[in-house]
């Protein structure tokens, strides 16, 4: 399947609007040879000259990436690493790339999904190996939302900012593809940082408080000498 020609995909938003949006990128996410980022650059440019309302935009281009996303999720949940051999899903994704995708869940856990989101050559493998490894759905989920939130959402700015220079924007596509990623990972690592920054404060905190201190304790009592009151009877 060969890659569709970038000025065929803007002719076919400008004409279809948001359906053809949301359906684009649904079938990115299931293999279409399609960059994600040239459907949403042609819909924030539609956004900049009024052709496409912006609400309407983002919710069917967040639905469509998603959508795309989660049947993926579900595939790998059903074929597990035989997902390979599915037709043209299988294409994209090898079990060597699966295999090294699940080591780093193993290690990095949810943030493998707000990650590896952001990063085309392993955005699949990603997903079908969260279904695989049945990593759980909303955590799946609300990860993978955020992110496209992230990555979709600078995209659509970028063809905003640019919408009266498309032809421009195309030609440096992989260069605003590198900052943009750049840009994204560094929005993720610093949430991460402020994370874990807010997590050890909250423990040095509890640690200064200190454990309270245990009530004094009743001064003990003197024996009775039982011997010399007997004697003295």
């Amino acid at each position: 399947m060969h890659l569709p020609d970038p000025q065929q995909v803007n002719h076919w938003i400008q004409n279809g609007g948001p359906p053809v949006l949301f359906g684009l990128l649904f079938a990115c996410g299931l293999g279409l040879p399609l960059p994600e980022d040239i459907p949403l650059i042609t819909a924030g440019a539609m956004i900049a000259t009024g052709r496409m309302h912006p609400v309407v935009a983002a919710v069917c281009a967040w639905l469509g990436i998603i959508g795309g996303d989660c049947v993926l999720y579900h595939l790998g949940k059903a074929f597990g690493m035989e997902i390979t051999r599915v037709p043209v899903i299988g294409r994209h994704v090898t079990r060597e790339r699966l295999e090294a995708v699940e080591r780093r869940f193993d290690k990095h856990g949810v943030w493998v999904v707000a990650v590896g989101r952001l990063f085309a050559g392993i955005r699949g493998a990603m997903v079908v190996c969260a279904g695989a490894i049945r990593f759980p759905f909303w955590k799946f989920l609300i990860a993978d939302g955020l992110a496209a939130i992230v990555s979709g959402g600078l995209f659509m700015l970028l063809g905003y900012w640019f919408g009266n220079q498309m032809e421009k924007l195309q030609g440096h596509v992989h260069a605003v593809k590198r900052w943009t990623l750049v840009g994204a990972v560094t929005l993720v690592v610093a949430v991460a940082a402020w994370w874990l920054i807010s997590q050890r404060r909250r423990r040095t905190h509890g640690h200064q408080g200190g454990a309270p201190e245990p009530p004094p304790e009743a001064p003990e009592q003197p024996a009775s000498d039982t011997s010399a009151d007997a004697a003295a009877k």
